[in-house]
Protein backbone atom coordinates (compact mmCIF):
# COMPACT_ATOMS: atom_id res chain seq x y z
CA UNK A 1 0.00 0.00 0.00
CA UNK A 2 0.99 3.69 -0.67
CA UNK A 3 2.17 6.31 1.80
CA UNK A 4 0.03 9.45 1.25
CA UNK A 5 0.84 13.12 2.04
CA UNK A 6 -2.44 14.70 1.69
CA UNK A 7 -2.50 19.12 1.37
CA UNK A 8 -5.58 20.82 2.01
CA UNK A 9 -7.14 24.06 0.16
CA UNK A 10 -7.41 27.30 1.03
CA UNK A 11 -10.28 27.15 3.42
CA UNK A 12 -7.99 24.90 5.19
CA UNK A 13 -8.10 21.45 6.89
CA UNK A 14 -11.75 20.82 6.66
CA UNK A 15 -14.07 17.39 7.46
CA UNK A 16 -14.17 17.04 3.39
CA UNK A 17 -10.11 16.64 3.53
CA UNK A 18 -10.43 14.43 6.70
CA UNK A 19 -13.14 12.33 4.67
CA UNK A 20 -11.00 11.91 1.73
CA UNK A 21 -8.07 11.07 3.58
CA UNK A 22 -9.95 8.77 5.95
CA UNK A 23 -11.24 6.57 2.32
CA UNK A 24 -7.52 6.16 1.24
CA UNK A 25 -6.94 4.44 4.98
CA UNK A 26 -10.17 2.63 4.79
CA UNK A 27 -8.54 1.03 1.24
CA UNK A 28 -5.39 0.15 3.35
CA UNK A 29 -3.07 3.06 2.54
CA UNK A 30 -1.40 5.25 5.07
CA UNK A 31 -2.30 8.39 5.04
CA UNK A 32 -0.98 11.65 6.55
CA UNK A 33 -2.71 15.00 6.85
CA UNK A 34 -1.05 18.07 8.19
CA UNK A 35 -2.65 21.41 9.42
CA UNK A 36 -1.06 23.77 7.26
CA UNK A 37 -3.54 26.25 8.40
CA UNK A 38 -2.65 25.68 12.43
CA UNK A 39 -5.87 24.70 13.51
CA UNK A 40 -7.86 27.49 11.34
CA UNK A 41 -10.70 26.84 9.01
CA UNK A 42 -12.55 29.49 7.44
CA UNK A 43 -16.41 29.72 6.07
CA UNK A 44 -15.27 31.21 2.59
CA UNK A 45 -12.67 30.63 0.17
CA UNK A 46 -11.76 33.94 0.15
CA UNK A 47 -11.00 34.10 3.98
CA UNK A 48 -8.72 31.42 3.78
CA UNK A 49 -7.03 32.91 0.81
CA UNK A 50 -6.29 35.77 3.03
CA UNK A 51 -5.23 34.21 6.04
CA UNK A 52 -2.71 32.75 3.26
CA UNK A 53 -1.44 35.69 1.72
CA UNK A 54 -0.74 36.82 5.43
CA UNK A 55 0.95 34.42 6.42
CA UNK A 56 2.54 33.72 3.22
CA UNK A 57 2.03 31.49 0.40
CA UNK A 58 5.75 30.40 0.76
CA UNK A 59 5.27 29.97 4.17
CA UNK A 60 2.16 27.62 3.59
CA UNK A 61 4.49 25.94 1.37
CA UNK A 62 7.40 25.77 3.71
CA UNK A 63 4.63 24.32 6.49
CA UNK A 64 4.10 21.52 4.01
CA UNK A 65 7.82 20.90 3.13
CA UNK A 66 8.38 20.86 7.24
CA UNK A 67 5.61 17.95 7.66
CA UNK A 68 7.00 16.24 4.51
CA UNK A 69 10.44 16.08 6.25
CA UNK A 70 9.18 13.60 9.27
CA UNK A 71 8.09 11.35 6.39
CA UNK A 72 10.10 8.84 4.34
CA UNK A 73 10.83 10.46 1.24
CA UNK A 74 8.71 7.36 -1.23
CA UNK A 75 5.59 9.31 -0.71
CA UNK A 76 2.79 10.04 -2.71
CA UNK A 77 1.91 13.73 -2.52
CA UNK A 78 -1.99 14.86 -2.88
CA UNK A 79 -2.90 18.61 -2.86
CA UNK A 80 -6.19 19.97 -3.02
CA UNK A 81 -5.73 23.51 -4.70
CA UNK A 82 -3.39 25.61 -2.19
CA UNK A 83 -2.20 22.06 -0.97
CA UNK A 84 -0.85 21.39 -4.77
CA UNK A 85 2.10 24.13 -3.61
CA UNK A 86 3.89 21.76 -1.34
CA UNK A 87 2.77 18.34 -3.28
CA UNK A 88 3.66 19.84 -6.25
CA UNK A 89 7.07 21.21 -5.03
CA UNK A 90 7.90 18.22 -3.08
CA UNK A 91 7.54 15.78 -5.92
CA UNK A 92 9.56 17.72 -8.14
CA UNK A 93 12.49 18.72 -5.37
CA UNK A 94 12.15 15.49 -2.62
CA UNK A 95 13.83 12.43 -4.69
CA UNK A 96 11.92 9.34 -3.88
CA UNK A 97 8.74 10.58 -4.84
CA UNK A 98 6.10 7.66 -5.84
CA UNK A 99 3.42 9.76 -7.03
CA UNK A 100 1.65 13.02 -7.36
CA UNK A 101 -2.16 13.69 -7.39
CA UNK A 102 -2.96 17.46 -8.06
CA UNK A 103 -6.44 18.15 -7.33
CA UNK A 104 -8.57 21.74 -8.74
CA UNK A 105 -4.91 23.30 -9.67
CA UNK A 106 -1.49 22.84 -11.33
CA UNK A 107 1.33 25.16 -11.05
CA UNK A 108 3.86 25.12 -13.93
CA UNK A 109 6.50 22.91 -13.63
CA UNK A 110 9.02 25.77 -14.11
CA UNK A 111 7.93 26.94 -11.03
CA UNK A 112 10.00 24.60 -8.66
CA UNK A 113 12.73 23.84 -11.08
CA UNK A 114 11.99 23.11 -14.47
CA UNK A 115 11.62 19.17 -15.35
CA UNK A 116 8.92 17.24 -13.58
CA UNK A 117 10.90 14.01 -12.61
CA UNK A 118 10.26 11.38 -15.50
CA UNK A 119 9.90 8.22 -13.42
CA UNK A 120 6.72 9.90 -11.33
CA UNK A 121 3.88 9.81 -12.21
CA UNK A 122 0.77 11.96 -11.85
CA UNK A 123 -2.75 12.76 -12.32
CA UNK A 124 -4.59 15.93 -12.61
CA UNK A 125 -8.09 16.77 -11.71
CA UNK A 126 -10.35 19.69 -12.41
CA UNK A 127 -13.55 20.76 -13.78
CA UNK A 128 -13.57 22.14 -16.98
CA UNK A 129 -15.20 25.53 -16.48
CA UNK A 130 -14.03 26.32 -13.11
CA UNK A 131 -12.53 30.09 -12.91
CA UNK A 132 -9.85 28.95 -11.24
CA UNK A 133 -8.50 25.94 -12.67
CA UNK A 134 -9.50 26.65 -16.17
CA UNK A 135 -9.70 30.73 -16.30
CA UNK A 136 -6.79 30.90 -14.53
CA UNK A 137 -3.98 28.77 -16.61
CA UNK A 138 -3.71 25.99 -14.44
CA UNK A 139 -5.20 23.55 -16.74
CA UNK A 140 -2.60 24.75 -19.40
CA UNK A 141 0.03 24.37 -16.95
CA UNK A 142 -1.69 20.41 -16.29
CA UNK A 143 -1.60 19.47 -20.09
CA UNK A 144 1.85 20.69 -20.00
CA UNK A 145 3.06 18.38 -17.09
CA UNK A 146 0.71 15.06 -18.22
CA UNK A 147 2.79 15.84 -21.84
CA UNK A 148 6.11 16.18 -19.79
CA UNK A 149 5.37 12.74 -17.53
CA UNK A 150 6.17 8.97 -18.84
CA UNK A 151 3.05 8.59 -17.08
CA UNK A 152 0.71 11.27 -16.64
CA UNK A 153 -3.15 11.83 -17.14
CA UNK A 154 -5.15 14.79 -17.10
CA UNK A 155 -9.04 14.56 -15.65
CA UNK A 156 -11.38 17.43 -16.83
CA UNK A 157 -14.95 16.98 -15.37
CA UNK A 158 -17.95 19.42 -16.90
CA UNK A 159 -18.56 22.26 -14.44
CA UNK A 160 -17.59 25.23 -13.10
CA UNK A 161 -17.08 24.44 -8.96
CA UNK A 162 -13.94 25.12 -7.29
CA UNK A 163 -13.64 22.54 -4.64
CA UNK A 164 -15.91 20.16 -6.24
CA UNK A 165 -14.14 17.16 -4.22
CA UNK A 166 -14.48 18.40 -0.61
CA UNK A 167 -17.81 16.77 0.35
CA UNK A 168 -18.10 19.54 3.51
CA UNK A 169 -18.49 22.85 1.38
CA UNK A 170 -21.20 24.07 -1.06
CA UNK A 171 -19.35 23.50 -3.87
CA UNK A 172 -19.02 19.53 -3.63
CA UNK A 173 -20.04 18.08 -6.90
CA UNK A 174 -21.25 14.14 -5.34
CA UNK A 175 -20.97 12.47 -9.00
CA UNK A 176 -17.33 13.64 -10.16
CA UNK A 177 -15.68 13.75 -7.00
CA UNK A 178 -16.60 10.01 -7.02
CA UNK A 179 -14.74 9.61 -10.21
CA UNK A 180 -12.00 11.52 -8.77
CA UNK A 181 -11.82 8.97 -5.95
CA UNK A 182 -12.28 5.44 -7.60
CA UNK A 183 -9.53 7.08 -9.90
CA UNK A 184 -7.28 8.23 -7.46
CA UNK A 185 -7.81 5.14 -5.87
CA UNK A 186 -6.80 2.86 -9.08
CA UNK A 187 -4.04 5.42 -8.77
CA UNK A 188 -2.36 4.48 -5.73
CA UNK A 189 -3.35 0.95 -6.25
CA UNK A 190 -1.13 0.75 -9.22
CA UNK A 191 1.55 2.24 -7.28
CA UNK A 192 2.00 -0.73 -4.80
Amino acid sequence: MAEVLVFHHGHGLTAGVREFAERLRWAGHTVHAPDLYEGQVFDTLEEGIAYAGSAGFDTITARGIAAAEQLPPELVHVGFSLGVLPAQKLTQTRPGAKGALLLESCVPVAEFGGAWPRDVPVQVHGMDADPYFAGEGDVDAARALVEAATDGELFLYPGDRHLFTDSSLPSYDGQAAEQVARRVLGFLDRLK
